[in-house]
């Protein structure tokens, strides 16, 4: 095995030549961009939005994103953005369009094409193509009399000084502009859609917020429940609760549920004048009618139910109304 040699980080930082102070540089950085995002928000061309949005909201096929390079990237967020949150969108490259992805193109889409300098040779060779098809065309640019605005329906300004690039060539301001403007086209359409939380949770059944929607209680509840009954001794059950991983008893009466007995309510109990661990029985100290919910019950609706009374644990009901699983608030 060769020998690894540990790299002091300090001694590295020290010896990189950076003149000045480079942190003066990063917050020159952010703040340009976030200057720039300030102005965008208070002189973008509201018809022209409006416009947009009209176009992507009678879009009977999908919206489709187009950029090429820097600009090809935020468009792929944007397309994502947009099909994650109700607007079928799918990114198309447009070198690969001209060369036969044009096929994926249908007369019912609205096609987005992405330039800063609105002149991109990939991006104009698309538009007599989609001019035959019958697309509307949505332009996000930053040349409002370019060849690309010129043969939009709307136009959606880049609007801008310089890049922050300190040689002014590298899409800095500018994609972080165009991601914004994205990002506020589908936040509008997303008020428009009325697109709710169990909306968003379909197409993100693999995210914490679609399993909190989508799962019912039955798919992910404990089966292992501690019963005991009535006159159960209170010191046997304090040692099935130990044993429990949930640290619950219920008390049932054959098939009918009772009470049940916590934590909470084994500490209130020992604050009784009359607490008498010898002769307390389950029934003394248990509470009745307690919180439970039906398995077919979504988890996002079990975890506002243990919210709002503030418990820790929620019994799971068959059809029948048996106790049939626990939900741990911390599971």
């Amino acid at each position: 095995m060769k020998n690894q040699q540990t790299v002091d980080v300090r001694s590295f930082y020290d010896e990189v030549p950076f003149d000045g102070d480079i942190t003066e540089s990063i917050k020159q950085t952010l703040k340009q961009q976030g200057e720039t995002l300030l102005t965008l928000s208070e002189h973008f061309n509201k018809a022209q939005y409006k416009l947009a949005l009209s176009l992507m909201l009678q879009c009977k096929g999908h919206v489709i994103i187009c950029g090429m390079g820097k600009s090809g990237h935020v468009g792929r967020k944007m397309s994502a953005t947009l099909a994650s949150t109700g607007t079928p969108s799918f990114f198309v490259h447009p070198a690969e369009a001209f060369h036969g992805d044009l096929g994926m193109i249908t007369c019912d889409d609205v096609v987005i094409l992405i330039s800063n300098s609105g002149e991109t040779d990939e991006i104009l060779k698309l538009i007599p193509s989609l001019k035959n098809f019958g697309n509307r065309i949505i332009a996000i640019t930053g040349g409002l009399q370019s060849t690309l605005a010129k043969n939009a329906d709307a136009v959606l300004e880049i609007k801008m000084q310089s890049e922050s690039c300190p040689n002014n060539l590298a899409p800095t301001t500018s994609t972080t502009l165009t991601m914004a403007i994205g990002d506020a086209l589908a936040s509008a359409l997303i008020s428009k859609r009325r697109f709710m939380p169990n909306d968003f949770a379909r197409f993100h059944p693999g995210g914490s917020l679609g399993r909190r929607l989508l799962t019912r209680l039955k798919d992910v509840m404990s089966e292992r429940l501690t019963r005991v009954v009535p006159d159960a001794a209170l010191k046997e059950v304090i040692v099935d609760m130990t044993q429990d991983q949930h640290g619950i008893a219920l008390v049932m009466n054959d098939d009918v549920l009772l009470g049940v007995i916590t934590d909470g309510d084994l500490r209130r109990a020992m604050t009784l004048d009359d607490f008498d661990l010898n002769t307390f029985k389950a029934k003394d100290i248990m509470t009745h009618s307690p919180i439970t919910a039906s398995q077919h019950s979504m988890l996002n609706d079990a975890e506002e139910l243990m919210r709002e009374h503030q418990i820790k644990q929620l019994l799971v009901l068959n059809d029948i109304n048996y106790p049939v699983g626990i939900i741990d608030f911390y599971d």
